[in-house]
Formats: C-alpha cells, sequence, structure tokens
C-alpha cells in the first residue's frame, strides 16, 4: 500500500500522541536533574521472602503439551474422540483389527484401552504429539505402556520419525506374555539422532495375535532433575532463574471448572498416573477463536509434583482449592450450603497431605507416595475469582472449618473479577470486617491504568488484612494478539506499578503475574510471561521486570524521595528502594516511562558507609512496541554496567523507556 503525504502526517501524529499518553515527552525533561533522597537507615517496612511468587494455570497448554515432558498426547485413548491424535496407516483394511474398548464398570478412572487384532502386513500407529513432538538429537527417549498379550506372537518396532517419514530413532520391543487379564508394564528406550521439532512416533506391529494396550507414553531422558516421567527441564529452569517465593497453583480458572463436574479436584491427581482420572481442560471449549479441542487435563503433574516442584525451587506452596462454587462466567453452579462438607474436608484433608505426619491418613498416603518429610504448607486460597454473597456463605463455612482445626494456614480470599466497582466494592469492605488473612486482587488493564495506580496501596490500611495481587498484566491493545502482547510498553508499565507494590510490603506481601507459560502453536489466552515452543523457550520483557524484582526484593523497604514526596509520576518517574540484610545492600529501583533521557542525583542518607562501586541492571528500548521471539529472545534483557560513587551520591542518566536496578553495597 503506497503512503502519501498527508497520511504520513497523520500517521506522525498518532504515533506522537501514543508516546505522550504513555510517558512525557516534554524537551525540558531532559535538562533537569532531579534529586531523590534515599534514608538508608530507617526501615519503613519488612519484604516478607514470598513477596514475588509465580502464577501456574494450566491454560495455554501450560502441562500437557508444557512444562508435564509426557510427549505422547491422548496416553490413554480418554479424550472425547477415543482417537485422537492416532492415526492408523495399513494396507489393506479389515473389520475389528482396532477396538477402543471401554471398561467404566470395571475402571472409571482409567476406563478405556486399545485392543489390536494383528491379522494383516504394514500395520502402524502413528501419534501426532501435542502440535509435533520435540526430538533432540543424541536424548534418550524412555517409551513405556500398559498391556496384556495373554500369546506370544506381537513384536512392537518402535520409531520416531520426521514429518515427512524420515526414521531418526528406533527400537524393536517383544513384549512378554501376560498371565490372563493381568496389565503389565514393559518399557523400552530409543536414542534419537537427529533434532526435529515437529517430529511423531509411530508403532509398527509385526506378527500375530491380539494385545491390548494402555498408557502409551514417551518421555524425553532429561527432564527435570532427571525425574522419570518428570517435568521439562528447559521450563523449569526459567522458574528457577527467578527464584520464586511461592508458587500458586493449579489457577486460576481450572479450580473452579466450567461446572461443578468439571471443577479440580485434588485427589484425583494424586498416585499412579494411570489411576488420575483424566478430564477435559476448560480452556478446551472457553475461545471460539482459539478452539482446541486437544486440551485435556491428565493431571500427570498433579498436587504432589506441585509441592514437589515448590520444594525444588525453595519457593511456598499456594494450593487454590474450589469452594463449592463453578466459574461464574461459564454455569455459576453452586454447591447448596448443606452440601459443601466434601468440599470443607478436601481442604482440610489437603493440609493433612501436605503437613501431616506418617501416622495420620494423609500424611501416609504423602509418605507411600515417596515423600515421608511434609511439605510445611503455611497458606491455602478458598475459591478462585469467585464473587457475591454466594461466595461470602461458602468460605465463612470454610474458614471457620479450617480455622478451628488449622489455625496458623492463612488463608486467601477472593475479591473477584477487578480492583474496583461494586463487586470489589462489596467483598474488600466484608472480607475486611471479618479480618480475613489475604485479599487477592486481580487486574489485567491497560498501561496507563497501571501507571496511574501505582500509589493504590499507600493509604491502605497497615494494620488490617494482607493484600495478595494474585493476578495481574498490562493489556496491550485488543487488536495486538498472541506473543506481541508481551511488548515493552505493557513490561515497563508493570514495573511502575511494582515499585509501588514494593513500596507497600507491609500491605501487600505476595505478588505473582498471570499467566506464566503459552504455547506459541497452541496458546489461548495472552499476555504470557514465558513463551515456548516443542524444543526452545524465552522470556518476554515482562519476565526480566519480574526477575529483576524477585532477585532484588532486599529484606526492608526504606524511603525514596523527590521533594519530600513518594516517586510516583512525577516527570514520568517511578521508584522505590530496599536494603538487603542478607547481602548487605542498599538496592533501588527507578522505572523511566518517560520519551526522553532523564538525569538522576541519589542523595543516599544514612549512617552505614557505602563502596564506591556499584552495579546497574537496566532494561531499555526506544521502542514501545518492542518484543522478545524464540528468534530474538533476548532483544530486550538486562543489561549490567558498573557505575561509581562520590561519597554518598549517585548521578544516573536514565535512559528513555527504561527500568533500573541499581546495587549498591555498603562497608561491612
Amino acid at each position: 500500500m503506497k503512503i502519501n503525504s498527508h497520511t504520513k502526517s497523520v500517521l506522525c501524529l498518532f504515533v506522537a500522541y501514543c508516546f505522550i499518553s504513555f510517558g512525557l515527552s516534554n524537551q525540558s525533561l531532559a535538562q533537569q536533574t532531579k534529586t531523590f533522597l534515599v534514608k538508608t537507615d530507617q526501615s519503613i517496612a519488612k519484604i516478607e521472602p514470598k513477596m514475588w511468587g509465580v502464577f501456574f494455570e494450566d491454560i495455554n497448554f501450560g502441562a500437557d503439551g508444557g512444562i508435564y515432558a509426557e510427549l505422547i498426547k491422548n496416553r490413554s485413548f480418554e479424550f472425547a474422540k477415543p482417537l485422537m491424535g492416532w492415526s492408523i496407516y495399513r494396507n489393506r483394511q479389515k473389520e475389528g483389527e482396532v477396538l477402543v474398548i471401554n471398561r467404566k464398570e470395571v475402571n472409571d478412572a482409567n476406563p478405556r484401552y486399545l485392543q489390536v487384532k494383528r491379522q494383516t502386513d504394514d500395520f502402524e500407529l502413528i501419534n501426532e504429539g501435542f502440535k509435533g513432538i520435540g526430538i533432540k538429537k543424541g536424548i534418550r527417549y524412555d517409551f513405556s505402556m500398559l498391556y496384556r498379550m495373554p500369546t506370544l506372537g506381537i513384536k512392537m518396532i518402535l520409531q520416531l520419525k520426521t514429518a515427512d517419514n524420515k526414521i531418526i530413532g528406533q527400537t524393536v520391543l517383544t513384549p512378554s506374555q501376560t498371565n490372563g487379564a493381568t496389565w503389565q508394564k514393559q518399557a523400552a528406550n530409543i536414542i534419537a539422532t537427529e533434532t526435529d521439532p515437529k517430529a511423531k512416533f509411530s508403532i509398527i506391529f509385526q506378527g500375530k495375535g491380539d494385545i491390548d494396550l494402555d498408557m502409551i507414553s514417551l518421555f524425553p531422558s532429561d527432564t527435570w532433575k532427571n525425574r522419570p516421567q518428570g517435568l521439562r527441564a528447559d521450563m523449569v529452569q526459567m522458574l528457577a532463574d527467578m527464584k520464586p517465593g511461592f508458587i500458586r497453583f493449579p489457577g486460576g480458572c481450572i479450580v473452579e471448572g466450567t461446572d461443578l463436574a468439571n471443577r479440580y479436584q485434588w485427589k484425583n491427581t494424586i498416585g499412579p498416573i494411570e489411576n488420575r482420572k483424566m478430564i477435559m481442560n476448560r480452556w478446551n471449549v472457553e475461545f471460539a477463536h482459539r478452539p482446541a479441542p486437544d486440551y485435556y487435563q491428565t493431571f500427570g503433574l498433579g498436587f504432589l509434583e506441585y509441592f514437589q516442584l515448590a520444594e525444588d525451587l525453595g519457593s511456598e506452596a499456594l494450593p487454590i482449592l474450589n469452594c463449592g462454587m463453578a466459574c461464574q462466567y461459564n454455569t455459576g453452579e453452586v454447591a447448596v450450603l448443606d452440601e459443601l462438607d466434601p468440599y470443607v474436608q478436601d481442604a482440610l484433608d489437603l493440609i493433612e497431605f501436605a503437613n501431616g505426619d506418617i501416622n495420620t491418613k494423609w500424611g501416609k498416603k504423602r509418605a507411600d507416595l515417596g515423600h515421608p518429610k511434609p511439605f510445611n504448607l503455611k497458606m491455602l486460597g478458598i475459591g478462585n475469582e469467585n464473587w457475591g454473597p454466594q461466595y461470602l456463605e461458602r468460605l465463612a463455612i470454610f474458614t471457620k472449618a479450617i480455622k478451628a482445626k488449622y489455625p496458623e494456614i492463612k488463608l486467601i480470599n477472593s475479591s473477584g473479577t477487578g480492583p474496583d466497582g461494586d463487586r470489589f466494592d462489596l467483598l474488600n469492605t466484608s472480607l475486611r470486617n471479618s479480618k480475613a488473612d489475604f485479599i487477592d486482587e486481580h487486574y489485567y488493564k491497560p498501561a496507563d491504568w497501571f501507571l496511574k495506580n501505582a500509589g493504590r496501596y499507600d493509604n491502605y490500611p497497615r494494620n488490617d488484612s494482607k493484600v495478595f495481587v494474585g493476578e495481574y498484566a498490562v493489556h496491550a491493545d485488543s487488536k495486538v494478539i498472541g506473543s506481541n502482547r508481551n511488548n515493552w510498553q505493557s513490561a515497563l508499565a508493570a514495573a511502575a506499578l511494582m515499585t509501588g507494590l514494593e513500596r507497600n510490603a507491609d500491605v501487600v506481601q505476595m505478588a505473582s503475574y498471570a499467566p506464566l507459560f503459552a504455547h506459541v502453536d497452541a496458546w489461548q489466552w495472552a499476555p504470557d510471561m514465558i513463551w515456548v515452543d516443542n524444543l526452545n523457550v524465552y522470556g518476554t520483557p515482562d519476565y526480566y521486570v519480574q526477575k529483576l524484582f524477585s532477585t532484588n526484593k532486599g529484606t526492608d523497604v526504606v524511603s525514596i524521595t523527590a521533594d519530600e514526596k513518594n516517586v510516583i509520576g512525577q516527570d514520568g518517574l517511578y521508584a522505590s528502594a530496599v536494603t538487603d540484610k542478607t547481602t548487605n545492600e542498599l538496592i533501588i529501583k527507578i522505572a523511566n516511562t518517560a520519551n526522553q533521557t532523564q538525569t538522576i542525583n541519589l542523595n543516599l542518607d544514612g549512617k552505614k558507609k557505602l563502596k564506591s562501586k556499584a552495579s546497574l541492571d537496566e532494561l531499555e528500548n526506544n521502542n514501545l512496541s518492542e518484543t522478545n521471539s524464540l528468534e530474538r529472545p533476548t532483544t530486550i534483557a538486562p543489561k549490567t554496567t558498573t557505575i561509581t560513587l562520590k561519597g554518598k551520591r549517585l548521578s544516573l542518566v536514565l535512559k528513555p523507556y527504561s527500568f533500573n536496578v541499581i546495587r549498591i553495597p555498603f562497608n561491612s
């Protein structure tokens, strides 16, 4: 399309307007030096070690097809279409050669299996994986299956194949004869000879005879901590690098379900994986413009694995449980109050599962599953994003029962779906009146809202219910889709707001960005902090902002002011400061949301002496629409330099559209 001079003028005016609306374009900003006073000796709030965490939900193929490293889709034939993900190839067709058998009366958790009556040549069963199977050269892939084969006669050739059917890994498995109706497990492994992000898995059957197959599985051997049937190591490493204070799981709207039958039930997610009852993932049907008919929850990543992950990362576990209410945007179905006991009992049993000794029912269950040591659970969420008087009624029942038996457990309560309005006001007022431990606030808003609300908590009650900002993200223009929503403007605006969360750490004691993971070929919702394909992972600008806060959280908030006022948007600047008593450092965070370079003089007032050398981590880009990608994963990523102090003064030149973290060591 050709652009004439008039159109160019209009576009230029529009771009200028966009810059002005986000930051400031006044040329005088570059000419004036601002002075920030930091009082390094005066702690104004303690920072919880768990302050900055992560929120995990199985959305955007975050678990199955994502962090849960299983490569076979529909491994137990339990999808609504039992052979979804599978293809059968043969030269000659014979009726009844392959049957899907349903044994629901015998096994309600895993009713279906595949019966193969091998009577023809060139019979092949192929699985497409989750948008293909990511195969890496030189890696061992571990195959397993449950099977019954009363007579010998079947040989299975296991193959890894490229999309154009080139074999890049192969082994032969000859199943042993089984005893009648008894299911056995057999395993094999394949070494990949090439890398392919879109491979497939094939079983070629040779010989004649009958065999029943279930739980056909394929895992890479290089899982997190090399655990069999474990988690995808590169995705977990991204979390480990953040050093999160907590992990909230399993959601999110997953907790609620489209109806109560579809809700998350933690007891169905522990024990042998073949006994974990699969259900449809609620995001399967949620977005008509992003259909996901192959999105299910196998619960291979279940509550034991969630607790184990939190333990691995040195994070506190924050499970969220259903409160007897399905998603109010879907069915709004509720359990009647006099039938709420099973839901409450699930909460009580979960605490015992996490913390009970091995002489308790659920503590013994945990020990039997391989973890005799308690997980030391300290907090629990009741309901996700529920609202209205019906939520308050059910919450009161849960709270009474849990506090009576476990008064030390802190409870997270929902404030609804947004940070303001009648829905929020009702819940926030009621919860504060009832002295709730934590009130969970969620906000998905434009960048401008984040900038305007960086002082939101400055006037909140200090000795009242604490705030958990459980879900938040800047939402760019709705015309921007997918990973492009995670642009620099969004991340920078989040950084500005987070300085306000940190400044008010005595009120906001926990915060987590949402959502966490998304697959580039299978997402339903954006923006997401971390994006993956079948072989690769990258952090968005939002990821690096979150990581900088989490790895620089400190132990005590100290005052940073300009003209005796908190730095909340004056000249487009936002700032917070903390000291870290464990590392003996002063850490200052400054977001420059203006489109001009700004010079800052930091006056560091305190008795402690400071070392002359400090470090500066800088995130910056002149283009607010810039993003990271699989091809350019670190376009916006921290760059570290050394800076020099003059006594207790430091002069900084802040680049336009930048987020800066300064670490200044104290002299010991």
